[in-house]
């Protein structure tokens, strides 16, 4: 169904995963969509299949963001993050104890520039942008609320943010919230790191014994990005068949 308005959508980590499902689901609603990220090959084959624009940059580099504003529209309806993810860095270069630590800072660094710092610096670069109404939504992760090292204390960074956000664009009518999966498969979080029996175990945490999808998390995406959500605002909202109860 094609909308009454056509809306400007963005949406960063567009490429793979969570965020090529929401690239589809605005796409198939008729919304003018831009998919972002760092890999032009995933971006290029999304904008093929769904006849999208692909633009790559890294959003965690403010010069990046800044040349990117050239290539991006002028106004903005919605704003997804979808980039972000575990970061994999590198182990100690050489024995001792100053080495350890520098790889565990770096891992650290590497988690929030990814997770938290991409989402700040777009909508930062944006906010001049986003329409009367606009909606705000980044993914978050269960694992904020379980514990997971440096990711989890990054996707807890990006609630707060989140809060900060909705409290400074509200009286514009712009709502911002978060979406927190659990477990979802068909992305590449995981990597080569998801064994059977530690799938068995996070699918039995679910209450309805099954793993999430990325259409799972968009669909409740588009939902926080319709007009019907505008009275939702600095929330995060779990979409994780019940393997952790919002409080």
């Amino acid at each position: 169904m094609v909308p009454m308005t056509v809306r400007r959508v963005i949406i960063t980590g567009g490429g793979t995963g969570i965020g090529r499902a929401c690239a589809a689901r605005f796409a198939r609603a008729g919304d003018e969509v831009w998919v972002t990220g760092r890999r032009r090959a995933p971006l290029d084959e999304v904008a093929t299949d769904l006849g999208v624009t692909a633009l790559s940059f890294d959003a965690s580099d403010p010069e990046q963001v800044a040349t990117a504003l050239d290539h991006l529209p002028s106004s903005v309806d919605v704003l997804v993050h979808c980039a972000g993810g575990v970061a994999r860095t590198p182990g100690p270069e050489s024995p001792g104890e100053a080495a350890r630590l520098a790889a565990v800072a770096a891992e650290w660094r590497a988690s929030h520039s990814a997770n938290v710092l991409t989402a700040v610096l777009v909508t930062a670069a944006l906010a001049g942008r986003l329409v009367e109404g606009a909606r705000v939504v980044a993914i978050g992760s269960i694992a904020a609320r379980t514990g997971a090292g440096s990711y989890g204390a990054a996707k807890a960074a990006l609630e707060a943010w989140a809060v900060g956000q909705a409290r400074a664009l509200g009286p514009r009518g712009i709502t911002v919230n978060v979406v927190s999966p659990g477990l979802t498969e068909d992305t590449e979080f995981f990597g080569d790191t998801m064994t059977p029996a530690r799938r068995e175990r996070l699918v039995a945490e679910t209450l309805t014994g099954r793993a999430g999808t990325p259409d799972d998390v968009a669909a409740l995406v588009t939902f926080l990005a319709s007009p019907e959500a505008g009275h939702v605002t600095s929330q995060v909202v779990p979409v994780n068949g019940g393997a952790q109860a919002a409080r």
